[in-house]
């Protein structure tokens, strides 16, 4: 796909054109001379300056909006997958959001108790197009994270796609990516309620504030 004008502009939660994602973006890459470096830095600047928190999962639209996830430095992979999307429309990359569906076969107990299950449907990372192609980035996991959990850390250097790794550094099972389920100009929010409604039940739309406390410290 060619990118068009909808790559590169602002969405109600891809909202490139907030004060916050501008600066943080400009912060990050104004430093970097190629768009190559500039979204490299700008994956490195999202994955380690915003946590990985899984129990802030709530499937609202001020949730997965770029400018609160920068605002709350912590999120779980949609919403940060999100972000760097937006980092990159603000400073001219074209950007899109992609989705799969992906067993994590080193789930915490915790997060499969809550869960019942292992499968993350509508996992989130970022297409950039760089080089004219387009290329996955994503920045879900932390640096701090993965060094607790063994896990190597996910690198991009711009060029190849960046996608989970299928074993950890003991070399289990790790994360198996299941079913793709497409790749998007702005976030399809109803059509991930949905799925979230059928897998994970009633709980899994709340929106009333409620967030789990974190056993990834």
């Amino acid at each position: 796909m060619i990118p068009n004008p909808a790559h590169l502009q602002p969405t109600p939660i891809i909202d490139s054109d907030h004060a916050a994602v501008q600066s943080f973006a400009h912060e990050h890459a104004d430093h970097a001379n190629t768009p190559m470096d500039r979204a490299i830095a700008l994956y490195y600047a999202v994955r380690d300056e915003i946590r990985y928190n899984p129990y802030l999962y709530h499937l609202t639209e001020h949730d997965h909006k770029a400018s609160f996830t920068l605002e709350k430095k912590e999120s779980w992979c949609v919403p940060k997958a999100i972000l760097l999307a937006a980092c990159c429309r603000a400073i001219g990359i074209p950007a899109r959001i992609g989705f799969a569906d992906v067993r994590n076969h080193l789930s915490t107990p915790r997060m499969r108790e809550m869960m019942k299950t292992d499968l993350f449907i509508w996992h989130g990372y970022t297409l950039l197009y760089l080089n004219e192609k387009w290329i996955k980035a994503t920045p879900a996991f932390n640096k701090e994270l993965c060094q607790k959990f063994g896990l190597n850390t996910l690198a991009f250097d711009g060029k190849n796609d960046s996608i989970y790794q299928p074993f950890d550094l003991k070399g289990n099972q790790y994360m198996e990516y299941v079913r793709y389920r497409g790749e998007y100009d702005d976030l399809p929010l109803e059509e991930i309620q949905k799925s979230a409604l059928r897998v994970y039940g009633a709980t899994s739309l709340k929106t009333d504030g409620v967030r789990f406390d974190n056993d990834l410290n």
